[in-house]
């Protein structure tokens, strides 16, 4: 099974990639880990990424989709992936599904958490609240300028991503408002018609 969790932050996809791979026995996979992974590692992709990390800069999208190239190919993804954080852009998406054709593999479904992001802000404040009185940390991210910050960046550039993978047959989208236990229900439904 191999799948795209789509939504902008604070939609829940963490939360549901979570049961996904308890369920399943796959793997998320997140580039953000897997650049601080490849980094640590010192693999060839890696070292480029360090280079362009240490700098101050992005990462291109030929570095994260070299590392999610090389990690699709790791024996726990074998039994497949839910990728996390990508594809962010439709040129990533692009080159995702040519890495795929180039490896004989293909996507089952591209999950989207349809959700009202004026009430988006509410729940990660909530969240915040909720995780200082347990007297855990708070979020970097649930900080509601980040949040902000980060939401206005989703739909500048990652909303297009959708459209894409509607076009192509494999998205469905899933009402991310729900209970947590909901939105569980509906994505199995999904992954029992993919």
């Amino acid at each position: 099974m191999r799948l795209i969790l789509l939504g902008p932050p604070g939609a829940g996809k963490g939360t549901q990639a979570q049961r996904l791979v308890a369920r399943h026995g796959i793997v998320q996979l997140s580039t953000g880990d897997m650049l601080r992974e490849a980094v640590r590692d010192g693999t060839p992709i890696g070292l480029k990424a360090k280079a362009v990390m240490d700098a101050g800069q992005l990462v291109s999208d030929d570095i994260v989709i070299g590392i999610i190239s090389d990690r699709i190919d790791q024996p726990d993804a074998a039994n497949g992936f839910i990728l996390d954080g990508f594809p962010r852009t439709v040129a990533q998406a692009e080159a995702l599904d040519r890495i795929l054709a180039e490896k004989g593999l293909k996507l089952d479904a591209v999950i989207e958490f349809k959700v009202d992001q004026e009430k988006l802000v509410g729940r990660i404040l909530q969240r915040a609240r909720e995780a200082a009185e347990r007297g855990e940390p708070v979020r970097k991210d649930d900080d509601p300028e980040i949040f902000k910050t980060r939401l206005e960046a989703f739909n500048r550039d990652t909303a297009v991503v959708g459209p894409y993978y509607q076009a192509h047959g494999l998205l469905v989208a899933v009402d991310g408002m729900r209970p947590i236990d909901e939105v569980e229900q509906a994505i199995s439904q999904v992954l029992e018609t993919a």
